[in-house]
């Protein structure tokens, strides 16, 4: 069964939150498992908008804390699909933080979550190609080969030997 392509801008997906005191800690930073908690909402409905289906989070690469977010801040998450493999898609997903008084706005976080879409049964199910158009796009497509593999050795799901696209990474000699 053929899946047709979509542009990877059709997934994107914008949310925005405000920090209230029960998101926080009691330094008054928004709690780590809240906010990841709202990254995989924003990378649920970007998986869904490309597949036209239910889907499910398979796995979450690294998320690095680079900057807090502080209590009354308002927080801005973006995800796209950078690329579709068979049933499943890899999603960037970023954050930024926005103080409104003093008008600043700083990136916080990035990640990449992988999810598996589903049909009406619970079986997984084919989704669209994606159609990269931007440089990024185009670069986030080519490289989410990497990330991938590199999901699957840790996993236990794919021989380090069977890694085509890291070993030409680290050895491109070969």
């Amino acid at each position: 069964m053929t899946v047709s392509s979509k542009p990877a801008i059709n997934s994107f997906t914008v949310m925005n939150e405000l920090v209230f005191p029960n998101d926080t800690n009691p330094l008054h930073n928004l709690m780590g498992g809240r906010l990841l908690h709202l990254m995989d909402i924003a990378a649920a409905i970007s998986a869904q908008k490309h597949s036209n289906h239910i889907v499910v989070t398979a796995s979450v690469d690294n998320v690095s804390f680079k900057h807090p977010v502080k209590l009354g801040d308002v927080i801005t998450i973006q995800a796209k699909v950078t690329r579709s493999f068979h049933t499943s898609m890899e999603i960037r997903i970023e954050v930024f933080s926005e103080n409104i008084q003093p008008n600043s706005r700083i990136k916080s976080n990035e990640a990449y979550y992988t999810f598996v879409a589903l049909d009406d049964t619970g079986k997984t199910t084919l989704v669209p190609e994606i159609i990269p158009e931007t440089e990024e796009e185009k670069q986030l497509y080519i490289t989410a080969l990497s990330r991938r593999e590199l999901r699957l050795i840790l996993a236990g799901k794919m021989k380090p030997e069977n890694a085509t696209q890291l070993k030409a990474l680290f050895f491109p000699e070969l």
